[in-house]
Parts: C-alpha cells; structure tokens; sequence
C-alpha cells in the first residue's frame, strides 16, 4: 500500500508541476506578443491562491512520495501538519472555485483548460483521497488550526493590499483582483460583498481544516498528544 500511495504521489507531484508550467507559459506567451508586461503578470500569478495552494501540493506531494518510499510508520509531526494545511487549503480552492468560479468565462488564448481542471478539480480531490486512505498520516491536535489559517489570513491581506497597485499585465487597467468576487469596484455592495465572501471563505477553511484534524483524530490510534501531534505508543 505504502509504495502503492508513492507511486500515486509521484505521479500527481509531476501532473501538477506540468499544469502549473503550461499554464504560465502559455499566458507569458500571450502576454509577450501584446507586449504586456511579464513582470507585472509573473507577481500577479503567484499572487492566486489556487496557485500558491497547488505549490504547496507539489511540495507535499514530493516529499511524501518520498517518506512512503523510505520510512514506514508515522511521518514526522511537522509533516503531517503541513499535509493538513495544504489538503485543507487545496480542497477549499475545490470548492471556492466550483460555487463562484466554475461558471465565469475564463480569459481567451491564455487559458489552458486541462490544467484549469487539474489545478482546480482533480489535484483537490486527490488530496482528500490521499489525507482519508494513505498511511503515515498522525493524529493532530484541534491546536494545529491556529497554523492552517494563518497562511489563508496572510494572503487575503497581502491581495487587499496590493490589488489597488496591481494592474493587468495587457491592459495595465488597475486595479487588478485574482478573484472577481474580491473586487469591490465591480461587487454589488462593494466592499460588503466583498467582506461577505471573505467571511464565507474564512468559514470554509475553518470547516473543512477542523474535519481534516477531526480525521486525523478519529481514525488514529489512541494517544497522548504532544507538539501539535498525537504519537501513538
């Protein structure tokens, strides 16, 4: 089973590495040959949550792949904790973009739609799979949210911020939103709507990060926990 899951791993790992660079380069593509500008679009492209969340998928991914390989029994505490965090934030990118997103027009000859659907759909729903059945995951303690939310706080501050200041790479129109649902100048009720969807957000990350520790919890042996994990004895 363990080298099963690796196996899988691996292959995701490089399924989602692909979709990241054929996403990026065909916009910088496109970008180029309106004369836009790349440096603008390359901070506004790691700048979307769905791509910070499927690097970070990568990551765990990777190393995961790699503890499967060559450990056997639990991973390191530090481990499980970032896994939480990360299928936490990809299965929110999931669900995010299938209720706000899914139906919007996607920008015309920058769009790469496999990758769209790897990044959004199939990367989050593996990572759930992979959190419920691979082995090694430890039991966490409810403490560990403060961790996973931190990361989602950092970034809407970091978009709220700089979105005034940002700008379309073609276009140069400010300011630029990764989310149409973030902008006031273009919402309803402006910043109302706006902060209503950064609650609703918020609550979908607290949701489905407590269900990822309460798995964690449930499904593990009993145990004293201790830094943020609960090894068992």
């Amino acid at each position: 089973m363990r080298i099963g899951f690796g196996i899988v791993r691996a292959a995701m790992c490089l399924l989602t590495i692909v979709a990241i660079v054929a996403q990026f380069a065909t916009s910088v593509n496109f970008i180029s040959g309106k004369g836009g500008n790349i440096a603008g679009y390359v901070v506004n492209f790691f700048s979307f949550f769905t791509i910070d969340s499927n690097i970070g998928y990568v990551v765990v991914l990777g190393i995961g792949a790699v503890f499967l390989f060559t450990r056997t029994g639990d991973d390191p505490g530090w481990f499980t904790g970032l896994r939480a965090a990360v299928t936490t934030y990809m299965v929110t990118t999931g669900v995010v973009y299938n209720l706000l997103l899914r139906n919007i027009p996607l920008p015309q000859g920058q769009t790469v739609e496999w990758s769209n659907e790897v990044l959004h759909v199939v990367g989050p729903v593996y990572l759930l799979i992979d959190w419920l059945f691979a082995p090694g995951r430890a039991a966490l303690r409810n403490s560990v949210l403060w961790w996973i939310v931190g990361f989602p706080i950092v970034w809407a501050v970091y978009t709220l911020i700089r979105a005034p200041f940002g700008a379309d790479p073609v276009t140069g129109k400010q300011p630029w939103y990764p989310y149409p649902f973030l902008n006031p100048h273009t919402s309803l009720n402006g910043y109302l709507s706006v902060s209503f969807y950064v609650l609703l957000i918020a609550a979908v990350i607290l949701c489905v990060g407590f269900g990822v520790v309460w798995v964690s919890r449930r499904w593990a042996r009993d145990a004293p926990t201790r830094g943020g994990v609960a090894r068992p004895s």
